[in-house]
């Protein structure tokens, strides 16, 4: 199957780079110089994958994220020229799944395509099977066939590590998830120090668009210290 990936940044000579080795492991890529190029691409291309930077001279990454957001769940990997854990919670809480700090090697951001491609392979939505595989749970219902979610038989639109995450704790149902079990399980990385809120936001993320209240939870519990359950 043709991978369709979309490149944004405004520095020609880093957008290039990563055109190259993109290309070179067989992905088809479309290259975008500003954010206004990079807009119209994502209203009228189908992509797999997003790279965005953050600073851009007109439509800024986080605008471009959330226009992503507002009808596709593919990955999104955020560029960004500063080591800011302002700038990661924003772009988490709008629905990135990977960011990287720049300067970057080239081989490092292939790295991070091909994880999140294949974390996309086996939780998001773009296989569906005829037949259904459900798990349910106080009207919360996961179809891990078609990887799709439902509240009340209504659709929620998660992105992949929002549906990873929504199914493990589903699957691990009744008991506590201690946060860095959940970390690795859905990011296939070492727990480190930030890593619990990266966490935190995801779980926030996904509380709202399944209506969940944190304070008076209807799916998923934070046992304080701990970790996550789904009763």
């Amino acid at each position: 199957m043709d991978t369709r990936i979309l490149v944004v940044d405004d520095e020609r000579a880093i957008t290039d780079l990563v055109g190259i080795y993109l290309r070179n492991e067989g992905y088809n890529v479309t290259l975008a110089y500003t954010g206004a190029e990079a807009a119209r691409a994502i209203l009228t291309s189908e992509f797999d994958l997003a790279v965005l930077d953050i600073m851009l001279p007109d439509i800024d990454g986080f605008e471009l994220l959330r226009t992503i957001r507002a009808e596709h769940t593919y990955p999104v990997i955020m560029l960004t020229a500063r080591d800011s854990q302002t700038d990661k919670i924003e772009g988490l809480s709008l629905g990135a799944d990977d960011y990287v700090v720049k300067p970057f090697r080239p081989l490092e951001l292939v790295a991070r395509v091909k994880a999140q491609l294949r974390r996309y392979t086996s939780y998001g939505t773009r296989a569906a099977a005829e037949d259904t595989n459900l798990l349910s749970v106080n009207g919360l219902t996961i179809n891990r066939d078609a990887r799709s979610v439902t509240v009340d038989e209504k659709p929620v639109r998660t992105t992949p590590l929002e549906y990873a995450i929504l199914l493990y704790l589903v699957e691990h149902r009744g008991k506590v998830v201690p946060v860095e079990e959940l970390f690795r399980a859905v990011w296939h990385e070492e727990f480190m120090s930030t890593s619990n809120n990266t966490v935190m936001v995801h779980i926030r993320h996904l509380r709202e668009k399944i209506g969940d209240d944190a304070q008076s939870p209807r799916f998923i519990k934070n046992i304080w210290g701990v970790g996550y359950t789904i009763e």
